[in-house]
């Protein structure tokens, strides 16, 4: 590159490990964890990212590798990045942190990225209680648009995005992170209504040494022993943003972070080439290595300036953003509703999770009259650039929930016709995505359906 191109600050190889990168990845939010980098505001740099399963989930022709996933690493990020303005003055405690995307995308040579739904008895997704084996489908880039031939018959432009990208805690706010989920925890899942069709994952990921990577401190020292054991996992976004797992997060964004430690020290990972609202299958954006390309600036002060606390202290504050210029145009959809009724018709009050479970239920069942498995449609739904919405949350006891769907996405006219033939033909599709059987405990077989 020219001197005017971005420095890489973060470089990763994809063909190593995440724990074998030439700047160590980490896994776990803490304060202590060291920055491997440092930047200045105004600054054109450049982020490396392996793919949030830092490579165990491969593009073979099977879903073995999703069935026994090791969740206890994800994300596998790459910082953190101290961040210091012109004078060399680190980012305080109490400043805002204006991260701006300037450019993005899968890392070259690299060009495919995966969706997949987790086994029930390892993590599972949004509609586990429907579909609890292991799922994937491949997909590959062409330029802007992805294809899969798991899911044929649907080409779409995606709006490529960091799944995650945050500050460190202070030890104070990682405290409160802690007791508040170990909380969630202990209550049992009595108090915690979409748990009871969601019973086999876990109410919160508390701190746990499985799987845990800590940057530059070294694994068997008694300081990477205290920190393994206080570290948040990655898994849920909070106030120092995280895994929010926003597609909106696109070329063009900026992002406002709350600064907690001196430096910020930034980190992002979970790189997206697109993904729809919700990412409903859980590993269900089309996950991938990438890139991203940033700028810096600190607001001094900002933190008390322009973000309003919501709980009992100041650090119970949340990122705002600015969407980007650059992003995917549709100008028809079809969008479906459900309310906060479920499936055994049970009335819930004014649930959104509940009402968004059913649109998405209703697009599933859907879609499965034109040729598409309904393994196929959860997986598409939760990657295609489809829009959900909390259409109404006033009218008791319903909740209105919406998911809109681009129709130029598919090959055919999806659309109800008032003719028995449609514009697009009904075409019954051969593949399938590949899967794994579940009967708890039954040898994983692959899905004949599955082989092109």
């Amino acid at each position: 590159m020219g001197s005017w191109g971005p420095r890489t600050v973060v470089p990763v190889d994809v063909r190593k490990k995440p724990w074998e990168q030439e700047l160590p990845l980490h896994n776990r939010w803490h304060p202590d964890i060291p920055a491997v980098a440092e930047v200045r505001v105004g600054e054109l740099f450049r982020v490396e990212m392996v793919d949030f399963s830092g490579g165990a989930i491969t593009r073979d022709d099977s879903a073995e590798d999703v069935k026994h996933a090791d969740l206890s690493g994800v994300h596998y990020l790459s910082g953190p990045i101290k961040v210091v303005d012109r004078d060399g003055i680190p980012a305080k405690p109490g400043d805002l942190l204006a991260v701006e995307i300037c450019n993005l995308g899968p890392l070259p040579g690299n060009e495919w990225g995966l969706t997949a739904t987790f086994d029930r008895e390892n993590g599972g997704g949004f509609l586990t209680d429907h579909f609890p084996c292991a799922t994937k489908a491949i997909w590959y880039f062409e330029g802007i648009y992805a294809y899969s031939p798991q899911i044929p018959g649907v080409r779409f432009p995606g709006i490529t995005h960091p799944g995650l990208i945050g500050t460190a805690p202070s030890m104070e706010l990682l405290n409160i992170w802690n007791e508040r989920e170990r909380h969630v925890e202990e209550n049992g899942l009595q108090s915690y209504k979409l748990c009871e069709v969601l019973h086999m994952r876990p109410l919160a990921n508390l701190p746990s040494a499985k799987g845990c990577l800590l940057g530059k401190i070294q694994e068997g020292t008694p300081e990477w022993e205290k920190t393994a054991r206080e570290a948040a996992r990655t898994l849920p976004g909070r106030e120092n943003g995280g895994n929010c797992d926003i597609k909106n997060l696109s070329r063009g964004s900026k992002i406002y972070l709350p600064v907690f430690v001196e430096g910020a020290n930034l980190s992002t990972g979970d790189m997206h080439f697109s993904q729809g609202d919700g990412e409903i299958a859980f590993c269900g954006a089309i996950e991938m290595s990438g890139f991203l390309e940033l700028k810096c600036d600190i607001i001094r002060g900002g933190m008390k300036e322009y973000l309003t606390p919501m709980g009992p202290t100041s650090l119970h504050v949340n990122p705002i953003f600015e969407i980007g210029p650059v992003e995917p145009r549709f100008s028809e959809w079809l969008v479906f509703e459900g309310i906060s009724v479920d499936e055994s018709g049970r009335q819930h009050y004014l649930d959104a999770s509940v009402a968004y479970k059913r649109a998405v239920l209703n697009a599933i069942d859907y879609l499965s009259k034109f040729g598409y498995s309904k393994q196929q449609a959860y997986i598409l739904l939760s990657c295609c650039p489809c829009e959900g919405r909390i259409s109404g949350i006033v009218d008791s006891p319903n909740a209105l929930a919406t998911l809109a769907i681009p129709t130029a996405i598919f090959d055919q006219d999806i659309r109800p016709k008032t003719s028995q033939i449609r514009a697009g033909p009904k075409l019954v599709r051969k593949p399938d995505v590949f899967k794994c059987s579940y009967d708890g405990n039954l040898p994983i077989t692959k899905n004949p359906a599955a082989a092109m």
